[in-house]
């Protein structure tokens, strides 16, 4: 039979020619020129394919390199499957699950009635080697579903199946490399031997399909990078992210804790945690009076109609902690914009008093499943930095500048210089699935952009990513590893007017809903404070540190002039503790370093005898000083609220 010439337009490339059925590899193979570094997958027409994938028509073709970001996840996908070949191998009787790529690595989900041991983990890894090392090709095949489903329950999977009876696809693929087939969307590399160098890093427990009524599963997770360099560099990052871990930390700083018969994420704040939180939260409310902000507090319960009302009960219902009080039904608040609504209408307000701005530390309550909880980051309690603002159209954009400065320095001050930027907006192609008007819509959205060009912030423009009640911007603070933390958020809101008929009288003496803004410049304390616990590693600036100042005498000689010490510090309101037991200088020093005090002052017969402190400093000795000068530096320093690696240099 004669093969007729296929046309091929590459993105960023060539047209070239190659005859009907060539696989898309063979297009490659002429265009690899004008490629950015090796490809491990394409896109046929706007398809993401193979490249086995065989061409029958003309086409656009874009290639995935392995270097972007869908390419180090079509590997990490790869090496998924790799795993679980292995683990079947060894374990033939584990049923498989699900193995997705992830940020930085991959995971597989597996049910074994035997725990998998590290021992176990290195015998998997060994295996992986071996299939690493016969360069296996993964091949595609497509089956009708009803066939797949019959070929997974006669190979005893279960879960397999499960997932093949809820789709709806009539043909789905499948996807083998040796022995093992897995139902599967792809694409892949090309065979195992391009997984390249790999590392299984943990084992944890994973209800199937995240629900806690479902069997527990057992999560292998990995990485997998092209080269022996890259995987170093990343187990290296690992490790230190390993070792600010907040939960490490927190625990070993005395900043806070979590009981299991109080309840999972539910925090206990020790009195470190609520010195810190109490710094942090008298800068907020400082900052807020000072730019026209009135703190509120609403309760922490209240009746389930005003939730019914604002819409919140019907979208939230499933994240809400409810209780019966009478013939009531009451609610832990999930979040405080209703009783902020409720303040505002207490009377009735005109435009010549709004904008209005009420801010309130409120803590708030949401359902979490216990598998998903984490430290401080993730829990079922927690305070919110929240406020909303009550203004006109015509207010708006310059409210939106004040929130932006006001995020932009509460950041900067707790030592955040670098911010991601996302402005989320609706999908124009689905406008029946929004609040309000195209014409409010139009506003909030030109009011966001031009706000965020005024203050010069590079951002990305995100369709269909907006909450079906308005648009907003979402400010990720970039921490010491890079790593991106969900920080500010600015929100419009046409829904809770609406609903709640938040209204102002105009010049005109008619009432029109208020442009309302939903707004956060930490986010919860809880994530905030774990935040920098990671960020800085769990060594404070000066100025934050729960305890900034720790006086160590050599010997009991000292004692009185080191309470005379201590007294002078804590008059002039420093964070001060005392270290005056029967402990040798060096293992005082070594502590006091172990717990992150940022300012050690130490006493010997010689600084007594001459008012003085001999004085260290994150491990630096900063030689002998007369305190009176000390309390000058140390007051100076705090003032400032510089970043301790300012001071340390």
């Amino acid at each position: 039979m004669l093969m007729s010439t296929l046309r091929i337009t590459i993105a960023n490339g060539p047209v070239v020619e190659v005859e009907e059925g060539a696989p898309l590899s063979e297009v490659l193979s002429q265009a690899e020129a004008s490629t950015d570094g090796p490809v491990v997958a394409g896109i046929v027409n706007g398809k993401e394919v193979d490249l086995s994938y065989r061409l029958n028509r003309d086409s656009h073709v874009e290639f995935i390199p392995r270097s972007s970001p869908k390419g180090q996840e079509i590997h990490r996908h790869s090496a998924s499957h790799v795993m679980a070949q292995a683990v079947k191998t060894l374990f033939p009787e584990a049923k498989v699950t699900i193995g997705p790529a992830i940020e930085d690595g991959f995971y597989y989900d597996f049910d074994l009635d035997h725990p998998f041991t590290p021992e176990d983990i290195d015998r998997i890894e060994a295996k992986m080697r071996e299939l690493v090392a016969e360069d296996q090709p993964f091949v595609r095949r497509e089956m009708p579903r009803d066939e797949a489903i019959k070929y997974f329950r006669d190979r005893a999977e279960p879960y397999k199946v499960e997932l093949l009876t809820e789709m709806e696809d009539s043909v789905v693929s499948l996807y083998g490399n040796g022995d093992f087939v897995d139902l599967c969307r792809g694409p892949h590399l090309p065979s195992t031997g391009l997984v390249g160098h790999f590392k299984l890093t943990s084992v944890a427990g994973a209800y199937w399909r995240g629900d806690e009524r479902k069997k527990m599963l057992q999560r292998i997770y990995g990485t997998a990078f092209p080269s022996a360099e890259e995987l170093e560099a990343y187990l290296r990052r690992v490790e230190e992210i390993r070792r600010r871990d907040h939960r490490i930390l927190g625990r070993r700083l005395d900043i806070y804790s979590v009981h299991e018969e109080a309840g999972p994420g539910l925090i206990h704040w020790h009195p470190k945690g609520a010195i810190l939180r109490r710094v942090i939260e008298r800068l907020w409310e400082d900052e807020h009076l000072k730019r026209g902000y009135q703190l509120v507090n609403t309760p922490h319960i209240a009746r389930d109609v005003l939730f019914h009302a604002s819409g919140h009960y019907e979208f939230y219902r499933e994240h809400m902690f409810t209780l019966a009080v009478e013939s009531d039904e009451y609610v832990l608040k999930p979040m405080n914009c209703p009783g902020h609504i409720m303040i505002y209408k207490a009377k009735q307000r005109s435009y010549r008093d709004l904008p209005i701005r009420y801010a309130e530390l409120g803590t708030v309550y949401r359902y979490e499943r216990s598998g998903v909880l984490h430290g401080m980051l993730r829990v079922r309690g927690f305070t919110q930095d929240d406020a909303h603002i009550f203004c006109t159209p015509e207010q708006a954009q310059d409210e939106i500048l004040g929130v932006i400065d006001l995020a932009s320095f509460m950041l900067k001050v707790f030592g955040y210089r670098k911010f991601e930027v996302d402005l989320s907006v609706r999908d124009p192609a689905a406008p029946d699935e929004y609040a309000g008007s195209s014409e409010q819509w139009d506003m909030a959205e030109r009011a966001l952009r031009r706000a965020l060009e005024e203050r010069g912030l590079p951002y990305t423009r995100r369709e269909g990513e907006a909450v079906f009640y308005g648009p907003k911007i979402d400010i990720k603070m970039m921490d010491a590893l890079g790593r991106g933390w969900q920080g500010p958020t600015i929100q419009f809101d046409f829904n809770l007017p609406s609903k709640l008929d938040v209204a102002y009288i105009g010049p005109d003496g008619k009432a029109s809903h208020v442009v309302m803004i939903h707004r956060t410049v930490l986010g919860s304390m809880e994530r905030f404070v774990g935040s920098l616990l990671e960020h800085y590693g769990g060594a404070f600036p000066l100025w934050l540190a729960p305890v900034q100042v720790r006086v160590l005498t050599i010997t009991d000689r000292q004692v009185p002039f080191g309470r005379t010490v201590v007294a002078a510090l804590a008059a002039r309101g420093l964070r001060v503790e005392e270290d005056f037991r029967n402990e040798k200088i060096g293992y005082k020093i070594s502590e006091a370093e172990r717990t992150k005090i940022p300012c050690m002052l130490v006493i010997g017969d010689r600084e007594a005898e001459s008012g003085s402190v001999s004085v260290r400093v994150r491990g630096r000795d900063l030689g002998v000083r007369q305190l009176d000068g000390l309390l000058e530096e140390l007051a100076e320093e705090i003032a400032a609220r510089r970043p301790a690696s300012d001071w340390e240099e």
